[in-house]
Parts: C-alpha cells; structure tokens; sequence
C-alpha cells in the first residue's frame, strides 16, 4: 500500500520594497533623509522650506549642479536622487552616482509668500513675483559661488540661472550623502572615469537620437567631456608619477564660451529649461 502524501508549500513574505536596492543605495538614501530631515536652532526641518536653493557636489568636493526650487526642497532632491523625475537626470545630464554632499538654502523668508501667480489677485501676484525675484538671486548668487569654487569653473548645469543681482544668502547646510565604505569603493579613480565615460556616451546618445537639443545639453556634454579628460590626465600622472595636471590647463570659455549667461535670447526663453514636474 502506498502513502500519499503532499509537499508542503512555504508561504513566502513580500519583501519590502526599501530593502530591495543594494546596500550603497540605501546607505545613500538613508543619508539623504537624514540630510533632509534634519533641523535648523528652530527647529524647522531643511527639507520642509517651501522656497530654497541646492547644490550638489561630487567625490572631488567639486560642484557639480546648482539647482532651485518652489515646491519644497526635500521633494524637490528627493526627485533628483531617488525617484530620477527631473529633465536633469532623465536627459543624463546629471549623474547621481557622482553625487556625494547635497548643500541646502532653505529660504524660510519666503515662507508665507504665494507659490504662483493669481490673475484674480493682483496682490497675490505682485507678492509671487518678488518672491521669485528673490529666488532667482538666490539661485543665481549660489551658481557664481559654485563657479567659482570649481577648479573647471563650469558646472553641469543645462540652463544657467538667469542673471540676477548677487545677494548675501542665508546660512546653508551641508550633509554627505555615502559612506566611508561607498567612497572606497565608488571613490577609486578607474571605477570614476569608467562611470563618467558611461555617462557622457548617454548625454551623447540622447542627443543624437533627439537630434533637437538645447545648446545647453550640448554645452554639458563637452563640460563632462572635460572632466573626463581631467580625470583621466590625474590617473595617468599619478601611474607615471608625475606631478598633477593643472585644471587650468583647459579653457572651459575658450570650448564652450561664457557659462555666466546663456548665449542666446532662445536658450534664455526656456526651451532649454529644466522641465518642472
């Protein structure tokens, strides 16, 4: 007489979904909320503001993208470095991977101030519009500060700020977003200009398949160009013992002209500009 009998069925559970990435990301992301979630003496927390400006830097300290916003400042680097819903990182122009320190200028000053204008509202619109006066100055200032403490002097930003006058920001807060353990391992020189080499043969992609780019897209392709060449020149002296390249070797202005103002009324327009999701 022979048995039956039936094999067991292990239920599985349903992982969670935040466990799913590789630990650097959720090491990054846990970071990055952190950063955002963090406090001011009045308790208010960076990523709350409403109105604010950002900057992002790579493995160098260098900066690599300055960055404004309306729509509060967590949502707004939440969707650059997590959810990747920005024209920014979708065209490839920025590459999270590089990103290592996150800067943050909350505009707490703006915190009453309406978010769009009100055809209805003359008032309202008056108040939206010296507002984002204020925040173009803002974004504006911090892009000539990140232009200035590039060793490039050029970051990747596809659509320069429009030209406002400079203004005394306030305090900024500055947060890493990797480990000790990530920089060892993203941070190694070869595995840097591999990555950079991928992500200039991207923004390349996307404008030949495009064909109809912003010049501004191609003005990034030969900034990252350049950083590429720059990093590769500093891992070749290192291996032949050489002393390092000077940055300044390289012209960005005589490549790509002036990154202070865009070149022409059309770029100014906007059909160059990042796309607000």
């Amino acid at each position: 007489m022979s048995s039956r009998s039936k094999a067991s069925v292990t239920k599985r559970t349903k992982p969670i979904k935040k466990s799913l990435p590789a630990k650097q990301v959720q090491d990054f992301r846990s970071l990055l909320e952190k950063a955002l979630t963090s406090t001011d003496h009045l308790g208010r927390s960076h990523g709350q503001s409403t109105w604010g400006v950002y900057a992002f830097y790579d493995y160098d300290g260098e900066p690599i993208y300055v960055g404004q916003t309306k729509e509060a400042l967590g949502y707004r680097v939440r969707r650059h470095l997590t959810n990747q819903r920005t024209d920014a990182v979708a065209m490839r122009i920025l590459d999270t991977f590089e990103v290592a320190e996150i800067e943050l200028w909350p505009l707490w000053e703006l915190a009453d101030a309406p978010t769009r204008a009100d055809k209805r509202n003359p008032e309202k619109t008056a108040a939206f519009k010296e507002a984002q006066e204020y925040l173009d100055a803002a974004e504006y200032t911090a892009y000539l500060n990140a232009i200035e403490a590039s060793k490039f002097k050029a970051i990747l930003n596809e659509k320069i700020p429009p030209i406002s006058p400079s203004i005394d920001l306030p305090n900024s807060y500055r947060f890493s977003l990797i480990t000790e353990e990530t920089r060892a391992e993203r941070g190694h020189p070869d595995v840097r200009i591999a990555r950079r080499a991928e992500t200039i043969a991207r923004l390349a992609a996307v404008a030949h398949e495009r064909g109809e780019v912003s010049d501004g897209l191609r003005r990034v392709l030969v900034i990252q160009a350049v950083r590429l060449a720059y990093l590769s020149a500093v891992r070749l002296a290192y291996v032949e013992g050489r002393p390092t390249p000077r940055p300044e070797a390289i012209s960005i202005e005589g490549l790509v002209g002036s990154v202070l103002h865009e070149s022409s009324p059309e770029d100014a327009d906007g059909e160059a500009a990042e796309l607000e999701f």
